[in-house]
């Protein structure tokens, strides 16, 4: 039962440095003139917008160039977030939570 305890606190261990780990992260992608910073939180930290997009009759362009955007940095997060997670050696197996 202790032995059961102790994983547990190991794994909350090592799930909180990797969280602080990944929290360091932070990327920026570009598309069609939309720029977006992801942090490894997966919040955008950062939107910028080029002035040409700001007009009435690129509306659909624009919201097309934020999801785009937005999926792309998704991507590119999860990536170096699986990567990250393999360095650290991944988070073990507990018998019974599997």
């Amino acid at each position: 039962m202790f032995n059961k305890l102790k994983q547990f606190k190991d794994l909350r261990d090592k799930a909180k440095t990797m969280q602080h780990t990944l929290a360091d992260e932070s990327i920026t992608v570009t598309s069609s003139g939309v720029h977006l910073t992801m942090n490894g939180n997966l919040e955008l930290t950062d939107v910028q917008i080029d002035v040409e997009l700001l007009v009435v009759d690129k509306k659909s362009k624009l919201q097309s160039a934020i999801m785009d955007a937005h999926k792309d940095a998704m991507k590119k997060m999860q990536r170096i977030m699986a990567m990250k997670m393999k360095e650290m050696g991944g988070l073990p197996n507990i018998p019974g939570l599997s």
